[in-house]
């Protein structure tokens, strides 16, 4: 999976904004956390849940579950709004 052509990101201070510039049925604006901006990041290439999480776990001192958790929920709004390519 991966993030759909038209979705583009700016970092902003602590936070990430992303937006829709191509021809996507979403018109709107979304700011993520750290976090969350992470895993977008991760979602520039072509990668699956468990990669990410992987690289999370790298990065962040939580227990396995957390992340998973938190990966699949930022993945499943992503997806409620038409963001990611499968």
């Amino acid at each position: 999976m991966k993030l759909k052509e038209g979705f583009i990101t700016h970092q902003t201070g602590d936070e990430q904004i992303m937006v829709s510039a191509g021809n996507t049925k979403f018109n709107g604006l979304v700011r993520s956390n750290s976090t969350a901006a992470f895993i977008v990041d991760c979602l520039k290439s072509d990668t699956t849940e468990n990669e990410i999480v992987s690289k999370m776990l790298k990065k962040y001192d939580a227990p396995e579950e957390v992340l998973s958790s938190d990966v699949k929920k930022i993945i499943d709004k992503l997806r409620s709004i038409g963001a990611i390519d499968e």
